[in-house]
């Protein structure tokens, strides 16, 4: 779906009917019902709609990604006539998108909170079912200010450099390495050599396989628990925080890593990983590069081999979209 991205989660919104609920006039055609949270207009009785459900919606968006979603109906019926409404936060009325008149809303993110619901309406165009409202997340992850930018590239003071905790890794992770051999990074690559003008798209693929190169292909975060995952057995350590190393990149740049120490686990656990992931303050990670081994010091050093790993959620085309507004 063009530059929609992620995992596409299945929200079920509950139909909701008008009903006799101690108000005469409620019961009449035309009336509406909690007017705060609904756009109910009639208390029509069809055959049983069941539920509708609203799929397409990401977990987050970038500023100006598409948001592509579509309404589904439980139980069919003849010929259904759709409204959407949008509302910028909770204490807003809903408006009705007059553009939006099928059971697919296409539009653009541009209001960080919006929240959105389908409903279906009669020949008269008053609303006599609806969705409950999915919320759109807007998470440009680097793009806030233009100092957090900076940190992002490498430009930032070591005082500035804070303590993380484990927890800000948490979560399921998986590799980028099967997507890069499998082709669906390419487009990547090509905008790479086409931004830069540095290599061509064949030489940074050959460039990331190496980076990218990894048996774990996931990585389960919970605290101070890490589960391996490598030809799909797992194995689980416990780690300890052991603070942090600043490397110099040269041009004015520098890199954290944060590092973590094994301190329960099997002996083939790596006894040391760290993590970067351009953050240099306690922040949840977006995604992360991994520097693991038995040598610390060897950890700290500039190397050619970082598999880096996205939220296990994202398909190919979510990973892409990420990397590309990186």
């Amino acid at each position: 779906m063009g530059n929609k991205f992620g995992k596409y989660v299945v929200l079920a919104g509950a139909i909701v009917f008008l009903g006799a609920c101690g108000n005469d006039s409620s019961s009449e055609e035309g009336v509406a019902v909690n007017s705060d949270t609904s756009v109910l207009q009639s208390n029509k009785k069809s055959e049983d709609i069941g539920k509708i459900q609203i799929e397409g919606l990401s977990d987050h968006y970038h500023t100006g990604n598409a948001i592509e979603l579509s309404a589904i109906l439980e139980n069919e019926i003849d010929t259904p006539h759709w409204n959407w409404f949008t509302r910028e936060d909770e204490n807003a009325k809903w408006k009705k998108s007059p553009a939006q008149q099928t059971q697919d809303f296409v539009g653009e993110a541009t209001v960080n909170g919006l929240e959105i619901k389908a409903a279906l309406v009669n020949d008269n165009q008053e609303v006599y079912a609806e969705s409950d409202p999915v919320k759109i997340i807007i998470d440009d992850h680097h793009g806030g200010t233009e100092e957090d930018q900076k940190i992002a590239e490498g430009y930032f003071d070591e005082d500035q450099v804070e303590d993380r905790d484990l927890s800000d890794f948490e979560g399921d992770w998986q590799s980028v390495y099967p997507y890069l051999l499998s082709g669906e990074l390419d487009e990547v690559f090509e905008h790479k050599s086409e931004e830069n003008g540095d290599k061509t798209p064949e030489e940074y693929k050959e460039y990331y396989a190496t980076a990218y190169k990894t048996e774990i292909e996931r990585m389960v975060i919970d605290k101070d628990t890490v589960a391996f995952y490598e030809g799909g057995k797992e194995t689980v350590g416990t780690y300890e925080n052991d603070g942090f190393e600043i490397l110099d990149k040269g041009d004015g740049k520098k890199g954290v890593r944060y590092a973590y120490k094994l301190i329960d686990g099997p002996d083939n656990l790596p006894k040391f990983i760290l993590f970067s992931d351009h953050y240099i303050t306690p922040h949840e990670s977006y995604h992360y590069h991994l520097y693991a081994g038995d040598d610390r010091d060897k950890l700290t050093e500039k190397s050619s081999n970082w598999p880096t790993y996205y939220p296990a959620d994202l398909d190919s085309n979510g990973i892409v979209d990420e990397m590309l507004a990186h």
